[in-house]
């Protein structure tokens, strides 16, 4: 009897929900139990998980490290997704594993090239893969500089974090002062560049930011499963061009995001995204962990978090071709189910079940959760 696979995904987006799903839909028929932990008591994850608890606030890297080797030897856990502090994890990986927990997650090296942007886009070029032109900028003398170099080469200016993760401080530059026209609608990422320099020369510390080219459409997201041997067992291109989003084999984008998930090391599941500068891509960002739109490949009939999760347990998949490619489709909202209790909780039947522990009544199980769109069943 094959034995149940226990698989933890800590303070994950919202998305993974539909991870978890096909993990328990996996064609190996294997039984597979999901431990979530999250910061937020009504992320979906924790509702759609078999056990759940809330994370402790405040950690630092070396003091979550220890709450998460804990977690794995109480929980009896054999893969560990993590998200938060991965690279402060990953330089435990010998502890996990004698824990009996193996890390799907890229080794300590690979994941410092990519924390900070300048640095993979340094590390990045120097393998031939193009990147667009960038300046790194602290203060608004510096900022100034680097648009006025973009505007004279003919491009739009834009701004990010140079360490961060799904578009959390992106701007783009725009020489409009600010008007009534900007309060109208929605907000926007457009910022008037005077504003922005007011707002430099008033801080008490610097910023640091990279100053980019705006990019254009379509974007090509790559999903990379490799191997501990760096070899790339799947890659599969998911394109987005406004609402409308598909896939693609073809070798401009899968060629240079081989290259780096092989050079750079990216053990397991990465995501490298690609925009057009002019007629060409270039690199936009590369992420260490799974994607959060991976489980849209199951639109050309592959189930890729299993597939990591065998790797990640030394059962090889191979290499992984899609049988098909999925037709365009969009991502539409819908409702999933939340907690109706507090957390931690977990499951009535599990033999982790402890005193301090309420478990939920029948009633209050969830049910099994559904996809949020029509388009990914």
């Amino acid at each position: 009897m094959v034995s149940r696979v226990r698989v933890w995904l800590n303070r994950t987006y919202a998305e993974n929900v539909f991870f978890m799903d096909q993990l328990r839909r996996n064609p190996s028929d294997r039984a597979v139990e999901i431990h979530a932990t999250h910061g937020d008591p009504d992320s979906p994850v924790l509702a759609a998980a078999d056990t759940a608890e809330l994370e402790p606030e405040g950690l630092s890297p070396a003091a979550y490290v220890e709450y998460a080797l804990t977690q794995c030897e109480r929980r009896g856990i054999d893969v560990f997704v993590p998200r938060l502090h991965q690279s402060a994890i990953v330089a435990h990986r010998a502890e996990f594993e004698a824990a009996g927990t193996a890390l799907l997650a890229p080794p300590p090296e690979a994941v410092a090239v990519f924390e900070d942007k300048v640095v993979a886009y340094q590390a990045v070029e120097s393998i031939g893969v193009p990147v667009p032109p960038w300046w790194r900028v602290r203060d608004a003398d510096e900022l100034l500089t680097a648009v006025e170099e973009l505007e004279r080469l003919g491009h739009r200016a834009c701004f990010k974090p140079a360490a961060g993760a799904g578009g959390v401080g992106f701007r783009m530059i725009t020489r409009e002062p600010f008007s009534l026209s900007q309060l109208k609608g929605f907000p926007g990422p457009h910022v008037p560049l005077d504003l922005v320099l007011e707002s430099l020369r008033r801080a008490e510390e610097p910023v640091d930011w990279l100053v980019m080219p705006r990019l254009e459409q379509p974007e090509v997201s790559v999903d990379c499963l490799t191997g501990p041997d760096n070899r790339v067992r799947l890659a599969i291109g998911r394109t987005k061009h406004g609402r409308r989003r598909g896939f693609t084999l073809h070798e401009r984008w899968l060629e240079p995001a081989r290259r780096i998930a092989e050079g750079f090391g990216l053990h397991h599941l990465s995501n490298i995204q690609f925009r057009m500068l002019g007629d060409r891509p270039v690199l936009m960002d590369v992420n260490t962990r799974p994607a959060g739109g991976l489980h849209q490949l199951s639109l050309c009939g592959v189930n890729v978090p299993w597939a990591a999760v065998r790797l990640a347990l030394g059962d090889d998949p191979g290499e992984i071709s899609p049988p098909f490619l999925g037709q365009d489709y969009t991502v539409v909202s819908a409702p999933r189910p939340l907690l109706p209790v507090t957390v931690p909780r977990q499951r009535a039947d599990s033999p982790t079940v402890t005193g301090t522990l309420d478990a939920l009544p029948a009633q209050a199980t969830p049910v099994e959760p559904r996809a949020a769109s029509g388009a990914l069943q």
